[in-house]
Order: structure tokens, then C-alpha cells, then sequence
């Protein structure tokens, strides 16, 4: 069992705060492509992903939505948002019940709690890797987001797919990673194993 756990950083935003950073969150023109987070008590821009991005996310959907109970679906870039820290983060691919994104009383724009998600996925460019790995992979284990699917195409061993698991006190209990080219099998609700040799590198 491999315990994983990222720094802890920033702080949660104070009273009114948050409030104030959904209002102007919401507000926002963001440019076509480009996504904008919550994240340290400030709001961040991530610009547009490159193609091989897409292709691993469209390759993912594709694996995901062949076994993916009925009452699942998965969608890109739905804000989530991590109650205990005053995050509103935007990962690549949200697997949610389908109950909650067409629920007739949610508001335009309003993000998700992260801990109502089944899986997240976050997949690397060469300017978010390093959160992905570390305040990303820390954040959703804090929310008890109970599956953190990362695709890590800079990874120093080479391109790597890992899957966290069994969040606990702030920390993934485990982490099993495996290169591209190597399946990758994903527990309940799943029942799918991953072709990661469709991946680009």
C-alpha cells in the first residue's frame, strides 16, 4: 500500500471572501478555450491545452463511457468546488451522477462539490503538471473525492497513468501507476480497464 499525500499550501478564503470570488467567478469573460479556477484565494487563468491533450481526453471518454453505469455521466470542464479549502478547480474530465447536473433548481455556472464526484481526472501540460501532481492530488483527497485519475505524459519515469484511491485524514491511501502502453484497470463503479496505449505522447 502506498501512502500519497501533496503540501499543503495557501489558505481558504475568509468570511465573505469566497462569496465575493464565486460572484466575480462567475462574471467572468474568459477567453475561448481558456479556463478559470478559484484556487488560494485568488482566481487563476489555465490557458487553452494542447491537441494531444484532447486526444487523450477524447480516448478516455471513449474507454469510460463503454462500461459507465447509466446513472454516471462525464463531463469537461464542470467546476468543482472543494468545500474545506475555498477551492473552485476545473479538472479535464468529471464523472458525476446525471441526477446532479440536470437537477432543475441548480444555478448557471454554479460549480459541483468535488466530493459528489466518482472520478476526477486531471491530464498534465508542461504548465500544470506540477499542480496536478501536488495541490491537485492534495485537494481532492481532502474532499474525499473517492477516485483521481492522473494522465502524466511529463512524468520523469516517462508518460505515466495513475490512479489514487481511498482517501483518508487528507491523503490518498494508494497509488497505482502505470506507464503508457500498460492497461490500467479502474475498481467500482467502473468495471473497465484502460487501453493506455491510445494515449499520445
Amino acid at each position: 500500500m502506498t501512502a500519497v499525500r501533496a503540501a499543503e499550501r495557501g489558505r481558504a478564503p475568509r468570511d465573505g471572501e469566497w462569496e465575493y470570488l464565486l460572484r466575480t467567478w462567475r462574471g467572468l469573460n474568459v477567453p475561448e478555450g481558456w479556463r478559470a479556477e478559484i484556487d488560494e484565494g485568488q482566481i487563476a487563468l489555465v490557458p487553452p491545452p494542447h491537441r494531444h491533450h484532447h486526444a487523450t481526453a477524447e480516448a478516455l471518454q471513449y474507454s469510460l463511457y463503454a462500461e459507465l453505469p447509466a446513472e454516471l455521466g462525464i463531463y469537461q470542464a464542470l467546476g468543482v468546488h472543494i468545500a474545506p479549502l475555498g477551492k473552485l478547480l476545473l479538472p479535464d474530465l468529471v464523472v458525476l451522477p446525471r441526477v446532479l447536473v440536470a437537477a432543475e433548481d441548480s444555478q448557471d455556472n454554479a460549480p459541483f462539490e468535488a466530493a459528489d464526484a466518482r472520478l476526477l481526472v486531471e491530464i498534465t501540460s508542461g504548465t500544470t503538471a506540477r499542480t496536478d501532481r501536488t495541490r491537485k492530488l492534495w485537494a481532492y483527497a481532502r474532499a474525499q473525492v473517492p477516485l483521481y485519475l492522473l494522465v502524466d505524459r511529463f512524468d520523469e519515469r516517462g508518460p505515466m497513468v495513475t490512479l489514487y484511491s481511498d482517501p483518508q485524514d487528507g491523503m490518498y491511501k494508494r497509488g497505482e501507476g502505470v506507464p503508457f502502453g500498460q492497461p490500467l484497470t479502474l475498481p467500482d463503479p467502473f468495471h473497465t480497464t484502460l487501453p493506455t496505449e491510445k494515449f499520445p505522447r
